[in-house]
């Protein structure tokens, strides 16, 4: 799939994670309704890893136009 076709599972809560990676990645998934401070904080990306937990992602230019993503059951 294309980001622009995985995007919308991506918001609705799936995870997602492209084929060709290495398998360190184990999925990417979007946050949201969160609050801070009394304040709504904006949607945001986080890729869960096989060693560190999470880490904030944002996607390269090579994420957004590859065509390998794909949903995963996490």
């Amino acid at each position: 799939m294309t980001f622009e076709e995985i995007l919308p599972k991506l918001k609705q809560g799936e995870k997602i994670i492209r084929e060709g990676w290495s398998g360190f990645e184990l999925y990417v998934t979007c946050v949201s309704g969160e609050v801070y401070d009394g304040c709504p904080v904006t949607p945001y990306f986080l890729i869960k890893t096989s060693d560190e937990g999470f880490s904030s992602f944002a996607p390269t230019v090579c994420d957004i136009l590859a065509e390998d993503w794909k949903v995963v059951d996490a």
